[in-house]
């Protein structure tokens, strides 16, 4: 058992896991504000004109979307890397996980 714990911390991949983790949770928090201010300005748009507004719609859906692959990743559903490591395209093509 104690043989497998230290193979298991020798284990370059896992320590570069972690660390993209970290850069991952720091992001993470970006994106919360940023989810939060397009709710603001969302509300602001409905309560001024009626209406939603487009372009803010588009960008809270994929903000939205990358949100959900930050989280899939940190939670070890996913190895694909998210934004900035790879493409905006691949988040937005990222499909849920079958377990």
């Amino acid at each position: 058992m104690q043989e497998q714990i230290n193979e298991n911390l020798k284990k370059i991949s896992t320590w570069k896991r972690i660390i993209f983790m970290l850069i991952y949770a720091a992001i993470d928090s970006l994106v919360k504000l940023l989810l939060w201010l397009v709710i603001l300005l969302q509300v602001g748009s409905v309560l001024f004109t009626g209406t939603t507004n487009p372009n803010i719609l588009d960008f809270g859906r994929n903000l939205s979307i990358y949100h959900y692959h930050l989280l899939l990743f940190m939670t070890f559903n996913t190895e694909q890397l998210p934004f900035p490591f790879s493409t905006w395209n691949l988040t937005t093509e990222l499909e849920s996980p079958n377990k």
